[in-house]
């Protein structure tokens, strides 16, 4: 079989070609530091990266969701914690109340003291978080949750029962909201129209034991209450404790899978400079007398043999 000098050429151009083609793609490799830059690299290297890439970055939103989750419960916190005080002052004023040698001067007085606890609640359940939405309304953030009706003379709840939850690991909803009624009208316990109750028997004047009577026991079922609801509030915040301690937990975990997605992103992807160095070495050599040799081939003629 005769083989011609033009396909001799051929073959030795394309040898160069291929041989150009591989130290050329290899510099791009040592150069960017990574050996998987596109899909034609290592096509099942490739879809893995893709893979792990998209688990990375849901791996991170989850972990900005925790931290709008941290921020909500937060800010419950810090309200509960002031709600919560409040509460204890208003303990206090009926402890005093129940001082039987007061007149009814200072009864009245107390029921003044009473009403200045009532506004703060009623200010504290009407608190915006610090997107503007109000805390306690439930989904109806934009409405505000407590007003007094001034037909009825009560303290009317605007808003509803559902929470807000927050999607904060790949198997965890978290609801991250709290409504007023889950704390102030739990379990039959009306704290607002309680205490306006109270404040209006503090004010009635006790003139005979008839009157003592109403006031007594007016007093005493306010006590149990006022304590319920202390209770209730205290309940949501160990509530509001366990998730952010969940939320903490939920972290750790999500930073080591970020570490181990890095280095399995790492191993599929980067470079490994000593072998890549030795590699391009070699080539280079190759590449060189594949040069030399395509070069001696290209001078020699019959004539050479005559």
């Amino acid at each position: 079989m005769r083989i011609s000098t033009n396909s001799i050429y051929q073959s030795g151009t394309n040898r160069l070609m291929d041989l150009q083609n591989d130290l050329s793609k290899l510099n791009e490799q040592i150069s960017s530091g990574k050996r998987v830059r596109t899909p034609a690299d290592d096509p099942v290297a490739s879809a893995r990266i893709l893979e792990l890439t998209n688990a990375q970055n849901l791996n991170s939103i989850y972990a900005s969701t925790r931290n709008v989750a941290k921020t909500s419960l937060e800010t419950y916190e810090t309200n509960m914690t002031s709600i919560t005080n409040v509460i204890l002052d208003v303990q206090s004023s009926l402890v005093s109340a129940g001082n039987g040698s007061y007149n009814d001067q200072q009864r009245a007085n107390i029921a003044s003291e009473l009403q200045g606890r009532l506004d703060s609640l009623i200010g504290l359940v009407n608190t915006k978080d610090a997107q503007g939405n109000y805390m306690y309304s439930g989904h109806q953030t934009g409405t505000v949750p407590y007003v007094l009706n001034t037909v009825t003379g009560n303290i009317d709840f605007q808003g509803d029962t559902e929470k807000r939850a927050l999607q904060v690991d790949v198997q965890r909803q978290m609801p991250v909201t709290y409504s007023g009624t889950e704390l102030f009208q739990a379990n039959g316990n009306d704290l607002f129209g309680t205490l306006q109750d109270m404040i209006s028997l503090l004010k009635t004047p006790i003139t005979d034991a008839t009157t003592q009577t109403n006031f007594s026991n007016g007093l005493a079922d306010t006590m149990t209450k006022v304590q319920g609801v202390l209770d209730q509030v205290l309940n949501v915040r160990a509530d509001l404790g366990s998730k952010l301690n969940e939320l903490d937990t939920l972290d750790v975990t999500g930073s080591d899978m970020e570490l181990q997605y890095t280095a399995s992103i790492s191993k599929l992807q980067d470079l490994d400079y000593t072998e890549a160095l030795s590699d391009l070495a070699k080539r280079s050599t190759i590449l060189e007398a594949a040069q030399k040799s395509y070069v001696q081939t290209s001078q020699l003629s019959l004539f050479q043999f005559i």
